[in-house]
């Protein structure tokens, strides 16, 4: 995840991942250790978007996903957030995990496509319940999608 020779280490030649932080286990919401990237398009500092895995389970977890990302608006429609994906494949499977859960609102298909294109397969619509919904601002509905990465044992 650090840089070398001034290049980083998560780059498909058309984004670049800056690694941002690692975050230890947040106890209230079960993340376990999140870290985060800025996404960049590629030998670019500027900031285009985000993406984040979280090692952890539980209830929040969840609802929110062990993935999540996002990209600017401007930026939205050429497959960032697929490659952003694609290039941490291995911090999933440096984890341990075989399959991550990314979620979305039901009426972000751009998202939804993003989890199509990566082969996810749609678990189902749930209702996040109240308590979490409101205490951490989420949607009250989430869609389920399961991954296997490639870089995983299993498919």
């Amino acid at each position: 995840m650090l840089f070398r020779h001034n290049r980083p280490e998560y780059s498909d030649g058309v984004i670049d991942l800056i690694p941002m932080h690692i975050g230890a286990p947040n106890r209230e919401l079960g993340f376990g250790h999140e870290q985060v990237w800025k996404i960049t398009l590629h030998n670019e500092r500027q900031e285009i978007g985000q993406i984040s895995y979280r090692d952890g389970e539980s209830r929040c977890v969840y609802y929110y996903g062990h993935i999540g990302y996002h990209i600017d608006p401007p930026y939205r429609g050429r497959h960032f957030a697929y490659r952003a994906c694609r290039l941490i494949e291995r911090e999933i499977s440096l984890s341990g995990k075989t399959s991550v859960v990314i979620t979305c609102d039901p009426d972000n298909e751009p998202s939804r496509k993003t989890c199509e294109k990566l082969g996810c397969l749609f678990e189902r619509i749930a209702n996040v319940p109240e308590d979490i919904y409101r205490k951490f601002e989420i949607s009250q509905q989430k869609c389920r999608y399961i991954w296997h990465p490639a870089g995983t044992d299993e498919q």
